[in-house]
């Protein structure tokens, strides 16, 4: 007995060290040889203990100090400390080239975010799409940064996967091919007012691993989404958890007319992986109509992209019965509003704002319910909905913030059905099941990577 636990001891002995071993400094203390700064005016300094400081400028944009070396999958450790008004961040896999925006930094940044929001750990993608995975349904992961004190973060970017932890808290869990290598910067953010200048942003004990990546991993916490945006496929993780594709992004298969047996001859074309439907007059009752899917859904979970050009109307239904409403027009169900806000006038129509992007049309306004403090509505960008319905209750996500939430059986949602156009079909949004719908409304929508799970 007494000799299989020195060997366990001796083994575990020997595991540590090569867990040293692994890991490189990737600051020296002493000078920025191997460093470079990039963009903005901001200032670094030394300070004593190998501590990296940034100090805030006005009117200059976003500064950031990167390492002169790429790095593809690695681990990467370092510790934070930054004054309460300034937000910072870590960028990882990022770039800077003469052809994107003259030298502008972009890729993943690791957020650092000492505000009300608390998004600190989320995962930002600078200078090009926004939020990828901001921390609106992970409460625990928002409240692991401790403000005014040395907050350790840790990074795995291993093949597709980014996954971060503040303190031991795992806080994103994300899932994106884009851009597999680049460097590592610590960033300064832009200031817009005096109270700003002089703000500091400090960094110390930062290292890197770049080998025997997977048997140092941690392990995931399940309480914590994955998000992935692998375009027209699953995950490995979302196939164990019941996730199937909803459009195979090549043909037809699973879709009808919402008014047909079949699906429609034109109108709705399938190129490179993208599902579009063409623009006609801006009618509904001029083009190829609504598709539906064949199959009928009850407890389920959905999430698509979308891409609307400036000016566009449509939306994504549930709960439709096609059997309603067999004239001119769309198929009746509950519907997740697709709508170019600034440039369409069905936004100031209907009531407070219930046609807008996100809505639940014409009953609900879309409006931001989670720490977020805005949300990308601009148009010719790929955009994420997300549709939760579980024993009635249902929520609409839009990037990654929830929007709506109400009981589709709750009195509420009954008056609000009574004084709306939906009155006059009975039981509106009450029904046991329906077909998912993509509307033709006249105007030119894209859609990508429909996938679902039932409940």
């Amino acid at each position: 007995m007494k000799k299989t636990i020195l060997a366990i001891l001796f083994v575990a002995g020997i595991l540590t060290i090569q867990a040293q071993e692994n890991w490189q400094n990737l600051f020296n203390g002493q000078n920025f040889n191997g460093w470079e700064k990039l963009n903005g005016d901001a200032e670094y300094i030394i300070e004593e203990g190998g501590i990296i400081t940034g100090i805030s400028r006005l009117n200059t944009p976003n500064t950031f100090l990167a390492t002169e070396q790429n790095y593809a999958d690695f681990i990467l450790e370092y510790e934070v400390k930054v004054d309460n008004e300034l937000n910072s961040g870590v960028q990882i896999r990022s770039n800077s080239f003469d052809s994107y925006n003259s030298g502008r930094v972009h890729g993943y940044q690791v957020e650092l975010d000492p505000g009300s929001r608390a998004y600190s750990g989320g995962i930002f993608d600078e200078a090009r799409r926004g939020w990828m995975y901001p921390l609106a349904d992970n409460e625990a992961g928002r409240q692991a940064f401790v403000q005014g004190q040395w907050n350790h973060f840790r990074v795995e970017a291993i093949g597709n996967t980014i996954r971060t932890w503040i303190n031991g808290q795992m806080c994103a869990n994300l899932v994106d091919d884009m851009t597999s290598e680049g460097f590592i910067a610590l960033q300064v953010h832009s200031i817009r007012n005096q109270e700003q200048v002089d703000k500091r942003v400090s960094w110390k004990n930062i290292r890197i691993a770049t080998n025997s990546l997977q048997e140092a991993r941690w392990p995931v916490d399940p309480n914590v989404r994955e998000i992935s945006y692998l375009v027209n496929e699953l995950s490995e993780n979302e196939i164990r958890k019941g996730w199937r594709l909803l459009w195979d992004g090549e043909t037809s298969n699973g879709w009808i007319g919402a008014k047909l047996d079949h699906f429609p001859e034109k109108g709705w074309e399938i190129n490179d992986g993208v599902l579009t439907i063409l623009a006609t007059d801006g009618a509904e009752s001029t083009g190829p109509g609504d598709i539906i899917t064949e199959d009928v859904f009850a407890n389920f979970e959905l999430e698509l992209e979308f891409n609307f050009t400036e000016g566009a109307n449509s939306g994504i239904k549930y709960f439709v019965d096609p059997e309603l409403n067999k004239g001119p027009g769309s198929a009746i169900g509950c519907e997740f509003q697709i709508l170019d806000d600034q440039r369409h006038p069905d936004a100031k129509n209907g009531v407070n704002g219930n046609r807008t992007l996100s809505s639940l049309y014409d009953l609900m306004t879309g409006e931001i319910l989670t720490a977020g403090n805005r949300v990308n509505k601009s148009t010719d960008t790929w955009h994420k909905a997300r549709i939760v319905s579980k024993d009635g209750k249902v929520e609409h996500w839009l990037n990654n913030e929830k929007m709506i939430e109400y009981d589709r059986f709750s009195q509420m949602f009954r008056a609000l059905v009574a004084y709306s156009k939906y009155a006059q079909w009975e039981k509106f949004g009450q029904w046991e099941q329906g077909h998912i719908l993509l509307q033709d409304h006249g105007d030119t929508v894209h859609y990508r990577s429909i996938k679902i799970r039932e409940f």
